[in-house]
């Protein structure tokens, strides 16, 4: 087929999916307003492709916290502010609890694992994941133990930089890899093994690309696109070698399989396998597995190392709210291993890490949700099968909810005495039945890193170095690359 035939026949279907949707006018009476938008493309000409977020933002001031907007043929709601999110997502939980099919991702995760699942699938991989996660020591003194282990190898690591400039991210990732990892394979690696430095490679790039206009366009027109080269093909390349790299791994966990014990989360899932009950065949097999891990791969590896960065660059901007948290590790710490149970006596470090998601805001759209039903929300109709995006900076920087929304600002979780106040804006997890289901770990990850971090040395920028605050372009929210200098405390 010549290139020619090619567009005319994209031209033709992409008209008639518009000529389909414009007969299912009469759907939408009532649906939220938004911006008019153009044949075929919908708005997508209006939206900022690096950071929609944004323009989302400016859309709200004029539309109000619900409005829609269309990308390509399909409609979009877009919901804003604490009140609204919460009411959505809470008090409409079940209305609000699906995902909608993102090309990028389910060419190839075929809609399996936990993230982008639906139905009774996601429901059946959520429990599975949430009560494995809590056997292999999630909220318990084991998963700590191996955190603290963890942080003991990264100071370490730093020290041997002798206090000279080093950029942190590979270092930082690896080590927060080396938690999920330790739960998914019983394993740890060190900093320079090729086998972590290659995952984390896959899964960063991933998510940088993911932000790509291509890819939105990709999403928007997967039978056109799909025809044509661009990012979307990379991504696929390294979700393959990702499934690849975890079909090599069980296959030889399964062999050496013992079900009375169990050492990590492939072989909890591969003794589901074995029960010979129907769960076992509708939802334990190796399409899920393998999804499955690619999600916690990703969620496990990339949003705490993110976090940490954040934390790192912004105590060496604000050198006095740094000195205030050492200054509280010394008093209730001293020079013994930070513990969890430490946090409820550390007020001001507690505010400061909750401060750091928060200006973070690293994932600024959230996943997006989907209705799994009709439902009338604030007075608009909103059909089944819909996106929904709730927007979690709008949460995160909601004046209605934090004093100094655009600062960093520890206050926002001070009282006037000093004591902890929680915000119950503070969703950098989102809420609901799509909330993260690792929570509870990355708690625990970035307190005993980040106090252990500070604990033994002062961050300081390199001589002459400009620190910028502004994010960089991505699906996640992350710090423009930087170096630190980490001045050991005596």
């Amino acid at each position: 087929m010549d290139l020619v035939s090619i567009v005319l026949s994209a031209v033709v279907m992409l008209f008639l999916a518009y000529v389909f949707t414009n007969r299912k006018k009469h759907i939408y009476n009532n649906f939220p307003p938004g911006p008019k938008p153009l044949p075929i493309i919908g708005n997508l000409h209006m939206i900022d492709m690096a950071k929609p977020h944004k323009t989302f933002i400016e859309m709200s001031k004029k539309y109000g916290k619900v409005f829609s907007f269309r990308l390509g043929m399909k409609k979009v709601v877009i919901l804003c502010g604490f009140d609204t999110i919460k009411d959505a997502l809470i008090n409409h939980a079940d209305q609000f609890s699906n995902r909608p099919t993102r090309p990028v991702i389910s060419t190839l995760q075929k809609d399996y694992g936990l993230i982008f699942a639906n139905g009774e699938n996601w429901k059946v991989m959520r429990r599975f994941t949430i009560s494995t996660l809590r056997d292999f020591g999630m909220g318990k003194k084991t998963l700590e133990n191996k955190i603290t282990e963890e942080a003991e190898c990264l100071t370490r690591t730093f020290k041997s930089y002798g206090g000279k400039p080093f950029n942190n991210k590979t270092i930082l990732n690896a080590a927060v890899s080396n938690i999920i990892v330790s739960i998914l394979l019983n394993h740890r690696f060190e900093y320079d093994d090729p086998t972590i430095l290659q995952l984390m490679n896959l899964i960063n790039e991933s998510i940088r690309l993911a932000a790509r206009p291509m890819v939105t366009i990709y999403n928007t027109f997967p039978s056109v696109m799909g025809w044509l080269p661009g990012v979307h093909k990379i991504i696929f390349k390294n979700i393959k070698h990702l499934h690849s790299f975890i079909r090599a791994t069980f296959t030889k966990q399964k062999q050496e399989l013992d079900v009375n014990n169990q050492k990590n989360l492939i072989d909890a899932f591969l003794a589901k396998q074995q029960e010979e009950k129907p769960e076992s065949t509708l939802y334990y097999h190796n399409d899920n597995l393998i999804a499955l891990m690619v999600d916690l791969f990703v969620a496990g590896m990339e949003t705490t190392t993110t976090t940490l960065r954040w934390s790192l660059l912004l105590m060496m901007k604000y050198p006095d709210i740094q000195k205030k948290v050492q200054n509280e590790i010394e008093k209730v710490i001293g020079s013994a291993q930070p513990q969890i149970e430490h946090r409820k006596q550390m007020p001001y470090t507690e505010a400061v890490i909750n401060e750091i998601q928060r200006f973070g805001d690293i994932a600024p759209g959230n996943v997006p949700h989907a209705t799994s039903q009709d439902v009338t929300f604030k007075g608009y109709f909103i059909p089944k099968g819909t996106t929904i995006l709730p927007l979690l900076t709008s949460v995160l920087k909601d004046a209605a909810y934090f004093d100094k929304p655009e600062e960093f600002y520890p206050e926002h979780f001070l009282t006037s005495e000093g004591h902890f106040k929680k915000n119950e804006a503070f969703i950098p997890f989102s809420i609901g039945k799509r909330s993260c289901a690792g929570e509870n770990m990355a708690k625990m990850e970035l307190f005993l890193f980040f106090t252990t971090l500070l604990q033994n040395f002062t961050f300081k920028a390199p001589p002459g170095a400009k620190l910028d605050l502004t994010p960089s372009i991505g699906s996640i929210s992350a710090p423009q690359p930087y170096e630190i200098c980490a001045i050991p405390r005596s």
